[in-house]
């Protein structure tokens, strides 16, 4: 299988590089050599490379700099999906992309599920629905996994922000009203391999799937887990769980709106793949293991 990663670069991208390089041949030009927000070189390379399978892990994840910047990040999170949707369907190819819990209201406190209605808080939310739909509206083979709070070993995220914050002050305040579930790019991968796999036999159908670890926890919850196991690796940190308040997001005002309630359904993928999917906890353990070693 001829495959391209879009968004290499990136902590879902270099994962996905990994994971499905055991299908054949993975090709994911870096922005050096391809620019996603030049439409015609996006169809160029389409054109020489004809994939089988494109994994779109591209997208524009500045969600406060989009508020400014809509016309780039609707270029890269409605455009570029649309275009490769319509490339996949008239190819017969398959298509998997990534969106977000962004793209829910994100009042209350149940989980969202995929059928649940829609209703972005953000422009960053409002350009993930847009793909969402253009991909879901294309006919193309596709498999949308929207997910939450990603972080990995590599690349900035809020873990190892969190652990530099940690080493450098003596104390930290985060928001701990805003509920999800961090998600490893890891696992992303591992599960995007094994839905291709069902998708090829004929055994996942097209849609949207929900894709995150089990359980939940606050952005606080995260910083306090994060350094807990941190330090039982060995990490010499100057902020331990204790040394962290929880603040509301209305003390932490920031230019786009963010979802209170960013709980995923997980029913669906699970029972589609033949899978129970692990907590966040246990991932965030074998994350910070990866991250220490390689220090």
């Amino acid at each position: 299988m001829n495959t391209l990663v879009l968004g290499g670069n990136g902590q879902v991208g270099f994962e996905l590089q990994r994971a499905l390089s055991p299908l054949g041949e993975c090709v994911s030009p870096g922005r050096r050599s391809l620019d996603l927000l030049d439409a015609d070189a996006v169809a160029r390379l389409l054109d020489e490379s004809r994939p089988d399978l494109i994994a779109n892990a591209a997208a524009w994840t500045a969600v406060d700099a989009a508020e400014t910047a809509r016309g780039e990040a609707f270029r890269l999170n409605a455009e570029l999906p649309a275009q490769l949707a319509e490339y996949c369907a008239a190819r017969s190819a398959r298509l998997v992309h990534y969106s977000s819990d962004y793209v829910y209201p994100g009042g209350g406190d149940t989980a969202w599920r995929e059928s649940s209605g829609t209703g972005p808080l953000s422009a960053y939310g409002e350009s993930k629905l847009a793909g969402d739909e253009a991909v879901l509206g294309s006919g193309a083979d596709a498999l949308i996994f929207r997910t939450s709070w990603v972080y990995s070993a590599r690349g900035n995220n809020f873990m190892k922000t969190m652990l530099r914050l940690a080493r450098e002050r003596d104390a930290l305040s985060v928001v701990g009203d805003q509920i999800g579930a961090p998600t490893p790019a890891r696992l992303i991968a591992d599960m995007t391999l094994l839905a291709v796999k069902r998708q090829v036999e004929g055994r996942l159908a097209p849609g949207v799937y929900h894709l995150a670890p089990r359980g939940e926890t606050s952005w606080h919850g995260f910083a306090q887990a994060i350094f807990r196991h941190a330090s039982a690796l060995g990490e010499s940190l100057r902020v331990g769980p204790d040394g962290v308040a929880s603040i509301p997001t209305a003390d932490y005002p920031t230019p786009a709106r963010r979802p209170l309630n960013s709980r995923l359904s997980l029913e669906k993928v699970e029972h589609a793949l033949g899978v129970t999917l692990p907590d966040w906890e246990s991932q965030l353990r074998l994350t910070l293991a990866e991250l220490l070693e390689a220090a």
